[in-house]
């Protein structure tokens, strides 16, 4: 192999080798249905990032929907050593207000057309999906909290 394309197509080869095992092996508690889906979301906005900025040279938007759209996971695997009932759903509440701001700027870059439909619809219907799983979350343990008191 020769060149940075080589180089790059190893690294990424790599990175996807290393997520695999690191969902394949993270401990039962953490392969919940929110944490892997959030995850994938990730994943995916990552792939759309990567998109924006290669193909598209949009540098601005695609850094904000990076940002929130990653966010998203990132709340829910710390929700999973929350300290309290309160705190695990603070920071569910924070991933739902980041998602929700990723389903901005999909619908954003979607009208401004840059971002074609079918990337659309499928990373909106992905949000909605974690949106809807978060608030259940979310209003199910406060419901569970608040019957504790």
């Amino acid at each position: 192999m020769n060149g940075k394309a080589d180089y790059t197509t190893m690294v990424d080869i790599e990175l996807e080798s290393n997520i695999n095992f690191l969902v394949d092996s993270s401990p039962v508690e953490q392969k919940s249905i929110i944490v892997r889906k959030s995850f994938q979301f990730a994943l995916n906005i990552v792939e759309l990032y990567r998109f924006l900025t290669s193909d598209k040279k949009e540098y601005i938007l695609g850094k904000q929907i990076l940002r929130s759209g990653t966010s998203v996971g990132a709340m829910v695997r710390e929700s999973q050593n929350a300290e309290s009932k309160a705190d695990f759903i603070h920071k569910l509440s924070v991933a739902q207000k980041e998602c929700d701001e990723t389903c901005y700027w999909l619908e954003l870059m979607f009208q401004s057309q840059i971002i074609p439909q079918q990337k659309f619809l499928e990373l909106q219907t992905q949000a909605e999906e974690l949106l809807r799983i978060l608030r259940s979350i979310i209003i199910t343990s406060k419901k569970n909290l608040n019957s504790k008191k």
